[in-house]
């Protein structure tokens, strides 16, 4: 029984030194470098903090946007920089509307004929809207009448002067001119607001607009085509279409 005591003593004694053999060795722990964990440096990083503490930019990646104005300054000819003016994207350039409509204003005055290599429909459906808006203040409901007028007589004077002429011109043009030269129109209708056109007075201011629409539209068309021999040809069936938009504003 003694010599049990003793053994399991000299066990346990013999498993404290080895225990305290071990403590007496400093742990040691492996602490892996990130560098070399992910393989190579992270020089793609917008930034990197030096041991002062602050942050500097790498080579190489530095600038700036920089806005000349609000974003009101994109409905304007400067905009944002680098972007083109959102009126410009929408083709609608003022200054070329102003200048198609006082060539229509003033018809004597000599016609480019490059004047619709830039054709538009802004200021067409600006011009038909305001058409349309006087004889609606005048008691004359008349829209649907104006679109479908102004639609099939756009589209059979684009066939005539097609089958007319050797150069040809596309719809798109056709429309663009069209809608400019119903500008004396405009007028005439704005008129009908404060005078009842039903009279002698209205037939001869409707005869006067439909002349001029007339004479705008066929000089545009012989200048644009080359067509001066052939201007009475061009003016008649023009005439046509200007007159039944003159019948819309003279009559309910």
């Amino acid at each position: 029984m003694w010599q049990d005591t003793s053994n399991s003593y000299g066990a346990s004694t013999s498993q404290n030194s080895y225990y305290g053999q071990q403590a007496s060795t400093p742990l040691q722990f492996y602490a892996p470098d990130a560098n070399s964990f992910y393989g190579a440096s992270r020089p793609s990083l917008d930034g990197q903090v030096n041991p002062q503490g602050s942050i500097s930019q790498p080579a190489g990646y530095s600038g700036s946007i920089h806005y000349s104005g609000g974003w009101w300054t994109a409905f304007g000819t400067g905009g944002l920089e680098g972007e083109p003016p959102l009126l410009e994207e929408l083709g609608i350039n003022f200054s070329h509307i102003c200048d198609k409509s006082l060539t229509v204003l003033n018809p004597l005055q000599q016609i480019d004929e490059r004047i619709m290599d830039d054709a538009d429909l802004a200021g067409p459906i600006i011009f038909v809207f305001c058409f349309g808006t006087c004889l609606l203040l005048s008691g004359k409901s008349n829209f649907g009448y104006i679109y479908g007028v102004g639609l099939f007589g756009s589209a059979s004077v684009y066939v005539l002067l097609n089958l007319m002429s050797e150069k040809g011109i596309d719809a798109y043009r056709v429309a663009s001119v069209l809608g400019y030269c119903l500008l004396p129109m405009v007028g005439m209708s704005a008129v009908s607001v404060m005078v009842s056109l039903d009279g002698m007075f209205g037939y001869l201011l409707s005869t006067i607009a439909i002349l001029w629409c007339t004479y705008a539209a066929s000089g545009i068309f012989v200048a644009v085509l080359r067509m001066s021999e052939q201007r009475f040809l061009v003016a008649y069936p023009v005439g046509l279409l200007y007159g039944c938009f003159a019948l819309l504003s003279m009559f309910k």
